[in-house]
């Protein structure tokens, strides 16, 4: 803006002059607008003035005014290379879907404003309206209808207000807002003056043209964020201008204030012997600690689709585990966190997880099985290729909290420890020649219970004699350990004996009250505790009967 003082007595002279000025200020500010609200296409072979026009134009805009504008004398004939120049405002306008390319944990979605609440499935397309939310440990990337992809972050919402895509040009207008969580950003290059990639947050709007950068929502006290890696993003506050952030820069913004100068980001710390940790899975990542740096973050994404998210953490310590990833060739990401929130540059390293050797079939215990020892056995089938096992035995499902991990030369393992009663998860990985694990099957639940079983004693019978006790059969391979005694604390029993098979024949004892017990004793030598013990009466009548007789003890083991 300026402005042209003129002296009151020369004003009727200056008067012209001033027109003049007007006119060609006003005259360049439109030119500049109109070139700068003109997308310009280059002529090919074979192109006429109709077919570009019913490609790219309004319905209501007629051809001709194409051609006025751009001064072709003859429709027919288009030399090629030459430019044309169409107004984005005669530009047709379609709606573009955002798709769903690729999505791991608990993923919700309303693809439009009038649609129902759904869970999402890869290749869900979502419209102006619509909205997508991540679960705990969860992800989602979106591909937009120009190539463009954001990868939403665990407990994040994002609402697509536009997506329009001016008819065949490249030129699409994607607009949304995270309302929380964080999403990481790779923008295709603007093909236009009417290319727009905007995101806002509670706290500040990202407008870019061509970029990858990350942005957080903030919330909880906690500041909006801005994150730049490649090119360069206008961040504008709830008060300001805004501000321009460079690659290797970020800003940040609580909500309600202003953007902040852009800050240096933390440069990215120092993998540890990166080559020998990430070799085999279960793998261990150590780096270096940084002074500037609060906390460290993590992600493992597909080397071929570096959108999709495989693995996220975060952690205050420099050493991460990681126990389990789907086969195929990975990259780990790793960078520092500042006090400010500003996640700094990432440290990339490739790697491939291998689907092989096969994790072995499991055979004991049975998923959802009770356990009435502290010490269960595992028992697995042989996988011709693997050389051995690693076993994992944890409190959780997602096998953070673990008990054990363990390799295992032959294909079973019982605790040294005893387990306390609960519920337990466990699940195998084989080994190859070179210590190579490959992928873990399936995790399996069992439970440890310390709670009597009732063996369902039957009425005893005794004649000739002879006594015989039988009780349920166990597992391939067992002896059992039987006692008979007149006290429940068997301090002086009258029968302590070993049997290979779930049954004992001994002389009639005298008339009355007995206790009966057993304990299994498994092929590796483990002695389980002893069953319940139970009481059987025998009275003096029965005991000088003259028939055969069998008692039968169905003891829980």
């Amino acid at each position: 803006m300026f402005a042209i003082a003129v002296p009151t007595h020369h004003a009727r002279r200056w008067r012209p002059l001033g027109r003049f000025l007007v006119a060609l200020l006003i005259t360049l500010v439109l030119s500049a607008t109109a070139s700068a609200q003109e997308w310009t296409y280059r002529v090919r072979p074979g192109d006429n003035l109709w077919e570009l026009s019913a490609r790219h134009l309004r319905t209501d805009v007629d051809w001709r005014r194409l051609q006025q504008l751009n001064r072709v004398a003859d429709p027919y004939r288009l030399p090629p290379g030459t430019l044309l120049r169409f107004p984005v405002s005669w530009l047709r306008i379609e709606p573009a879907k955002a798709r769903l390319v690729a999505l791991r944990g608990a993923v919700r979605a309303q693809v439009s404003s009038r649609a129902s609440v759904t869970s999402a499935s890869q290749g869900l397309r979502l419209s102006i309206g619509g909205w997508l939310e991540t679960g705990p440990g969860a992800s989602a990337t979106l591909e937009f209808a120009d190539g463009s992809r954001l990868m939403l972050m665990d407990n994040s919402r994002i609402v697509f207000d536009r997506l329009s895509a001016y008819g065949q040009t490249g030129m699409v207008d994607t607009r949304m807002r995270l309302q929380r969580g964080r999403a990481a950003n790779r923008v295709i290059p603007a093909r236009g003056p009417a290319s727009r990639y905007i995101i806002e947050t509670p706290s500040a709007t990202s407008s870019v043209r061509g970029t990858r950068f990350r942005v957080n929502a903030g919330g909880d006290a906690q500041p909006g964020s801005t994150e730049v890696l490649e090119g360069k993003v206008q961040v504008g506050g709830a008060q300001g201008a805004g501000v321009l952030v460079r690659p290797g820069y970020g800003s940040v913004a609580a909500s309600g204030a202003a953007t902040s100068a852009p800050t240096r980001l933390l440069p990215a710390p120092t993998l540890e012997d990166a080559a020998t940790q990430l070799a085999s899975l279960p793998m261990t990542l150590s780096w270096a600690a940084m002074p500037d740096a609060v906390a460290y973050r993590i992600e493992v994404v597909r080397d071929d689709a570096p959108d999709v998210l495989l693995f996220e953490a975060l952690t205050a310590a420099t050493r991460l585990r990681i126990a389990d990833l789907p086969p195929g060739r990975h990259r780990v990401l790793l960078r520092a966190v500042a006090a400010n929130g500003l996640g700094g540059e990432d440290v990339e390293r490739g790697f491939e997880v291998s689907d092989h050797p096969l994790p072995p079939l499991t055979l004991r215990p049975l998923d959802g099985e009770t356990a009435h020892t502290p010490r269960p056995r595992f028992e697995w089938a042989r996988v011709e290729d693997a050389a051995g096992t690693t076993l994992e035995l944890a409190d959780d499902p997602a096998f953070e909290r673990l008990r054990l991990q363990t390799r295992v030369d032959g294909q079973r393992y019982r605790p040294s420890e005893p387990l306390p009663p609960g519920r337990y998860y466990w699940r195998l990985a084989s080994r190859d020649g070179n210590g190579r694990s490959g992928p873990y099957g399936d995790a399996l639940t069992f439970d440890v219970s310390d709670a009597p079983v009732d063996p369902g004693l039957q009425p005893p019978e005794a004649a000739q004699g002879q006594l015989t006790l039988r009780w349920k059969d166990a597992a391939p391979g067992q002896r059992f350990h039987i006692q008979i005694a007149r006290k429940p604390n068997f301090a002086k029993p009258l029968l302590d004996r070993e049997v290979e098979q779930p049954q004992v024949s001994l002389d009639r004892p005298g008339g009355g009250r007995w206790y009966v017990r057993v304990q299994t004793i498994d092929d590796d030598g483990y002695v389980a505790p002893y069953s319940p013990a139970q009481q059987i009466r025998l009275p003096c009548r029965v005991c000088y009967a003259g028939a055969g007789a069998t008692l039968l003890l169905l003891l829980a083991l």
